[in-house]
C-alpha cells in the first residue's frame, strides 16, 4: 500500500493551463489537484496513526458535504470521535485497532453535520507506513451514503411488510384448510349419524315391542299360576308346575329380564342422543345466521367430547338465563369443543371443568374454566397465534385457539383469558345478541 502512495508524485514547477468547466483556469498541477479534492463527492482527510486519530488534513468539500470548514475539523483533536453517533461508536472502537494489522478498514456510521442532523457516511481508512514499516499517517475518504441508507431502510421495511403479508396469507390458508377439514368432518359426522340413526330406530322400536311381549309372557305365567292353585294341594299337576317354575327360576327371570330390557332401552337412548348431537353439532351447509339455543349447543358439544373429558374431569354446569342468539351455531360448537378439550388436556390427573353462562345489556357470555396447570405468563399473549402450542410435538396443531378466536371475532365478539399457574385457566366468550349489526359473519 505504501508503494502505491510512493509512486504518486507531481512536479509543481511544471505548469500547464487547463480549461475548467466553470470558466476558472488552473495554472499548475497542484492547483488542479486542489480543485479535484475540493469538488470530489468524497471528503479526503488524513489523521495521525495514534489512538486519538486527530485529523491533520481535510479537503475543502467537507463544507459542501457536512457544513464544516476544514480548519475547525483539524483544530479540534477530538472532532471525529465527538461527532460520531453514540450508538455507532462501540462497533468502530472495538475494531479500529485492526487497522494496524490489516492496513485498511471500512465503516458505515452516522456523523453529525453542522445542521445538527446525522448523515450516514461510508468511511474507508488506509494506513500509510514508511520504508521501515512504521505507521506514518492514516488516509481516509468519507462519502455521504444517506440516500442509499434510506433506500435500504425503505426496502427493508417493504420486505418486512411483505413477510408480514406472507405470514397472514399462510395463516389464512391454514385456517381455510382447517375450516375445509372441519366441514368435511361435519359432513362425515352427519352421514354417519344418519346411517346409525336408521338401525338404532328400528332396534329401539323392537326393544319397545319386546318389552311388551315379555310383560305379556310373564302375565300369562301368572295366570297359569293362578289356575294351578285351583288344583288340590299335592295334585300331580301342582307338583309338576312348581318344579318347572323352580328349575326355570321364574322370579329371577321376571326381575332380570325387566332390568335387561330397561338397560338396553337406556343404552339405545344414549346412542340416539349422541347421534342427534352429531347432527346438531355439524349443521352441514349452514351459511346464514339463525337463532340458536347456546345451552343446547354446549350440551351437544359436551356429548361429543365426553370421551375426552370423563376420565380427567367432572363437568359442572352453572347456566344462567340466555336468550336465543343469532349465530352460526356449528362454528360456535367448534369453539366450545376446542375450549373443552383444551381444558381436559390442561388437567394432569383429575379436576373440574365449570361451564357458566349469563347475559347483560351488551349480549351474552360463556365461561369455561378448569382446575388444570394454568398458562405461563409469557405465553398468555401468544396463545391465539396460529401454530403456537405448549403441547408436546405431535399432540396439537396450534390452530384450535386461533380458529376459535377468528370465529368469535367474526361474530362480533371477543375472548378473554385469565390464568394462574398451578390453579387453572378460564376462557370467557362474549357475544352480541345481533352480530349482523357488528360484522358480516358469512
Amino acid at each position: 500500500m505504501a508503494d502505491q502512495f510512493d509512486d504518486f508524485s507531481f512536479d509543481a514547477s511544471k505548469t500547464e493551463t487547463h480549461l475548467i468547466s466553470d470558466g476558472l483556469v488552473a495554472t499548475s498541477n497542484s492547483d488542479r489537484l486542489q480543485y479535484l479534492l475540493d469538488n470530489t463527492p468524497a471528503i479526503i482527510y488524513t489523521s495521525v496513526p495514534t489512538g486519538d486519530f486527530k485529523m491533520t488534513f481535510v479537503s475543502g468539500n467537507a463544507y459542501h458535504v457536512l457544513g464544516y470548514h476544514p480548519e475547525e475539523m483539524v483544530s479540534d483533536p477530538n472532532f471525529w470521535f465527538n461527532h460520531i453517533h453514540p450508538d455507532d461508536v462501540a462497533q468502530i472502537f472495538s475494531s479500529l485497532a485492526m487497522l494496524f494489522s490489516e492496513g485498511q478498514r471500512t465503516y458505515e456510521y452516522r456523523f453529525m453535520s453542522q445542521s445538527g442532523h446525522y448523515v450516514w457516511m461510508h468511511d474507508m481508512l488506509r494506513l500509510i507506513r514508511d520504508e521501515a514499516g512504521n505507521p506514518v499517517e492514516v488516509v481516509g475518504s468519507l462519502t455521504d451514503i444517506t440516500e442509499r441508507k434510506q433506500m435500504e431502510s425503505a426496502l427493508q421495511k417493504k420486505g418486512e411488510e411483505q413477510q408480514t403479508l406472507i405470514g397472514k396469507l399462510q395463516e389464512a390458508q391454514e385456517q381455510l384448510v382447517q375450516s375445509e377439514k372441519m366441514a368435511s368432518v361435519g359432513q362425515l359426522a352427519a352421514g354417519i349419524a344418519h346411517e346409525i340413526n336408521n338401525p338404532v330406530g328400528f332396534v329401539n322400536s323392537n326393544m319397545g315391542t319386546l318389552k311388551t311381549y315379555v310383560a305379556t309372557l310373564f302375565d300369562v305365567l301368572d295366570q297359569y299360576d293362578g289356575l294351578v292353585k285351583k288344583f288340590p294341594e299335592g295334585h300331580e299337576v301342582t307338583k309338576r308346575f312348581i318344579e318347572i317354575r323352580k328349575n326355570a327360576d321364574i322370579e329371577f327371570l321376571k326381575d332380570d329380564v325387566a332390568d335387561l330390557v330397561n338397560e338396553s332401552m337406556d343404552g339405545l337412548k344414549r346412542v340416539k342422543d349422541i347421534v342427534q348431537s352429531l347432527k346438531d353439532f355439524s349443521h352441514v351447509g349452514e351459511t346464514e345466521l339463525i337463532e340458536a339455543d347456546i345451552h343446547l349447543g354446549i350440551d351437544t358439544t359436551l356429548n361429543i367430547v365426553m370421551n375426552e373429558i370423563k376420565y380427567k374431569a367432572s363437568v359442572v354446569k352453572d347456566y344462567g338465563q340466555l336468550p336465543l342468539v343469532k349465530c352460526l351455531i356449528s362454528q360456535l360448537n367448534q369453539v366450545f369443543m376446542n375450549l373443552l378439550v383444551n381444558a381436559a388436556h390442561a388437567i394432569k390427573e383429575t379436576g373440574v371443568i365449570t361451564v357458566s353462562t349469563g347475559s347483560n345489556d351488551a349480549g351474552i357470555w360463556i365461561k369455561i374454566a378448569d382446575t388444570g396447570g394454568g398458562i405461563a405468563p409469557e405465553n398468555l399473549n401468544r396463545i391465539f397465534e396460529p401454530f403456537f402450542t405448549t403441547k408436546p410435538v405431535g399432540s396439537g396443531t396450534g390452530l384450535g385457539l386461533s380458529l376459535s378466536y377468528g370465529i368469535v371475532k367474526k361474530h362480533g365478539g371477543r375472548i378473554e383469558v385469565q390464568s394462574e399457574v398451578g390453579k387453572g385457566s378460564s376462557f370467557t366468550i362474549h357475544l352480541p345478541l345481533h352480530p349482523e349489526l357488528v360484522t358480516n359473519v358469512s
